[in-house]
This record gives C-alpha cells, structure tokens and sequence, in this order.
C-alpha cells in the first residue's frame, strides 16, 4: 500500500504545486490500481479517520511483537523528503524508498510520504527554507496524533500484552525535511510536557540533514535545546553524511551561523552527544562517479544496494557494533566514535 500525508495544494495539471493547503490523507494500492503515482487522480483521498482506521487495519496485520524478534518485527515509517522537491521527484523518490525496502517478502512494513510544498528549484533553497519551518507546524499535528494514538496503546499494553502495539514506529528525513522534522520533534516535546517514558520513534535516520551539525549539543540535559524533542523522544537517531554534499556546502554558505551542516560534516564532537545519537560517514558508500549536486540524493538511488541495506540494517534495529562488523557501515568513523566513548553502549 502507498500513503500520502500532504500540505500542498491542488494543481489543474492531475498534481499538486508549490503553495500550501490544508492537510489531506490518501492511499493507493499498486495491486490493484498500477497507475502513475505521480498523477494525483491514482490516489483515493481519505477522511484523518479513515486514514487512520486503514493504517490500524494494516499495523494490526504484522506479527506479534512478544513472539517474534526484532530484527523481523515491522514498521510505520515516515518519510520527509527534502528542498528542490516537487511533487513529481517526491512521489518518485517516496515509491523507489517503499519498492525497494517495503514491498515484497522482505517488506518492513508500511512507508507513509509526508509531502510539503517544497519550491522544487535550486534557485528557491532559501524559499524552501521558509516553507519547511511552517510545514513543522503541520508535522507536529500528525506526530501529535500518532503519540497520542502510541500512549493508549502502551496503556492498554500494560494491562494486556496482546493488545500491544504490532508496529515499531519510524522516520528517514532528508535534506531540509530534518529541518522540519526538528521544529515539530521540539514543539511536540514542549506541548506533551517533556515526556521522558515514551519514545515515539524507534528508529530516526537522517540523511544528508540540513540542519546545524551541534544540533544535539544539549546532551542528556532538559533544557532547551533545539534537537533536544527529538532525542529525547526516539530510542536511536543515526545520521547519514558525506563531505562530497556540494548542496550542503552552498547550503552553510547561504547561512552561515557559524556552524556547518550535518548532512555534510557529521556531528559536532566538541559537544557532549547524547548516547543514542550516532553518525555514518556514508562518502565510501555512495558511487564515486556521481557528482556532487547529485550525491545529495544518491542515497535513494535503488542502484545503491549499500546505502539500503545499511538502512535495512538500522530499522531492522542490529547493534551499532553488528553493523559495522557485518561490513554495512565503514569501519574507521564509527570506531573511532566508539573508541573515544561518542556514542558509546548506546542502546541499539
């Protein structure tokens, strides 16, 4: 099944556009309607309930969590895509992600697109900018939702195991939708009170990030830190980068604060990391033929069977050091990390 969670209006041409819209739900189901993703009238539109109530129908299918292991368990992903996005590149970006890890009998699970009104245009970086900070508004209703949705059901959990949860709930973000996904990860731990016994998300990726590289500067502090919602409220955030990112590196020069990107450079460790936050330096990962405006997406390229079975491995949930010793993750940055204690005996 595919899904669709969107902010962007309606466009004449069977699309959606660049301006901003109430949010509205749809699915599609490639079994039985293989039409264009890309052209809106392929898509069923959904009340927020009936979304909903087809999401249960389907998270309620997976295997029971008690009997079966991690690694085998499924999930609800969001994915957030990036700037320079518009519908068309979205929406195939979004299926090439679920082909490839979500469908088939090695599925894990079900991939949800959240959709904004990105300019779609290189020139419209800063534009862009602005548009994923109010998109955060839109994103923090629908975590809202899902954490209100995850707190009944480890409520009913504790006095039922086998109405517990089927589904291990996650995010991969790219590019500036990190940026988006900050702002709504902090406004939802400010406006549930800094909840420090439930992690909404299982698995946080976020690759190629547009945001400052110091952005879980906090550490393990409640303060008010701006990445602070965001790992206090997953149980791992890995980060995926590389030095190659030209598109990060025109990014910190448009605003340069004094602090570089961490799509591009990998986590600041000057500062104290909280203990479930890791980075990968993914430059020996990525085809070394593709040039550095393209690298910033190389990542969904499905051609890349390293980055996804990378990705595979993190959501699958293997240990930091059953990742790198599989060869998935190269071996000197993330020992490095591990030998000088930066993220070291993190939860996996």
């Amino acid at each position: 099944m595919r899904w669709l969670i969107t902010n962007r209006k309606k466009t004449d041409d069977d699309g959606f556009g660049g301006d901003f819209a109430p949010l509205t739900f749809w699915t599609l189901d490639p079994s039985a309607n293989p039409g264009d993703i890309t052209k809106r009238s392929s898509w069923t539109p959904r009340t927020l309930n009936q979304f909903r109530a087809a999401l249960v129908a389907a998270a309620s299918a997976f295997p029971d969590p008690v009997t079966t292991p991690t690694e085998d368990q499924k999930h609800v992903t969001l994915f957030i895509h990036g700037y320079n996005n518009n519908w068309t590149a979205a929406a195939q970006r979004y299926d090439d992600i679920a082909r490839t890890l979500f469908d088939g009998p090695q599925s894990l699970g079900e991939l949800i697109c959240f959709d904004w009104p990105s300019e779609g245009s290189l020139l419209g970086y800063l534009p862009d900018r602005a548009q994923a900070r109010k998109t955060a508004d839109d994103l923090t209703g629908v975590l809202s939702e899902l954490f209100d949705w995850m707190s009944d059901k480890q409520a009913a959990a504790a006095a039922d195991t086998s109405k517990a949860c089927r589904a291990r709930t996650s995010i991969i973000a790219h590019s500036m939708g990190n940026y988006a996904l900050e702002y709504a990860m902090s406004a939802l731990w400010t406006r549930k009170n800094r909840p420090l016994l439930v992690s909404l998300m299982q698995e946080v990726i976020m690759i190629a990030a547009d945001v400052d590289n110091d952005l879980f500067s906090s550490g393990e502090t409640v303060s008010q830190g701006d990445g602070e919602g965001l790992a206090n409220m997953s149980y791992r955030i890995t980060a995926l980068y590389t030095g190659r990112d030209t598109v990060l590196g025109s990014s910190a020069g448009l605003k340069h604060f004094g602090k570089r990107r961490l799509g591009r450079s990998g986590l600041d460790r000057t500062c104290r990391l909280p203990d479930n936050v890791w980075d990968i330096d993914c430059t020996t990962l990525l085809d070394p033929a593709v040039n550095g405006i393209n690298i910033h997406g190389e990542y969904f390229n499905p051609a890349e069977t390293s980055t996804y079975a990378l990705i595979r491995g993190i959501l699958e949930g293997h240990d930091r050091s059953v990742l790198i010793n599989s060869g998935m993750v190269p071996l000197s940055i993330p020992r490095t990390q591990m030998a000088t204690g930066a993220g070291a005996g993190a939860p996996s």
